[in-house]
């Protein structure tokens, strides 16, 4: 059996941790190339950045941009940490999803609430190496549709 992977939901992009670099990044994605800011993104402690809604509608993402140099502080190890640049993906059951990825055998890690009370992040490597974010459906604001 495979995971139900349903939307895809952000792309994370770490920039530079200093509130300039953030300045700056705003300056860019929303003066420059026009993408509305989500005003309402979540504190991180740690992590100072900018969710950005891409597109309109139930199939809108967003792009996540995410303060941290080095090791961030929700990072578990210097590889298991979630400003690492990656795709999440919305999937239909995150429980099943974990029995899924223990079924085949797939390593991963998790981090609970980081992101609202009750989300849980699944993060894992495809075989190339590139990160990939898992998250029930429903649970982040990456799109309109979770906000409504």
């Amino acid at each position: 059996m495979s995971i139900k992977v349903l939307e895809l939901h952000h792309h994370g992009i770490r920039i530079d941790p200093t509130a300039d670099a953030v300045a700056e990044a705003r300056r860019f994605y929303v003066d420059v190339l026009g993408i509305p800011l989500d005003s309402k993104r979540p504190d991180i402690p740690g992590v100072p950045g900018l969710w950005l809604d891409v597109g309109e509608g139930p199939q809108s993402a967003q792009i996540h941009l995410m303060g941290a140099a080095g090791k961030s502080p929700p990072a578990r190890s210097d590889t298991e940490d979630p400003t690492i640049p990656h795709v999440a993906l919305a999937v239909e059951d995150i429980v099943e999803t974990r029995r899924e990825l223990d079924a085949q055998g797939v390593a991963y890690w998790q981090i609970d609430g980081l992101v609202g009370a009750d989300s849980q992040q699944v993060f894992l490597r495809d075989p190339f190496g590139n990160m990939i974010e898992l998250h029930q459906i429903g649970t982040c604001r990456c799109n309109q549709a979770a906000r409504d």
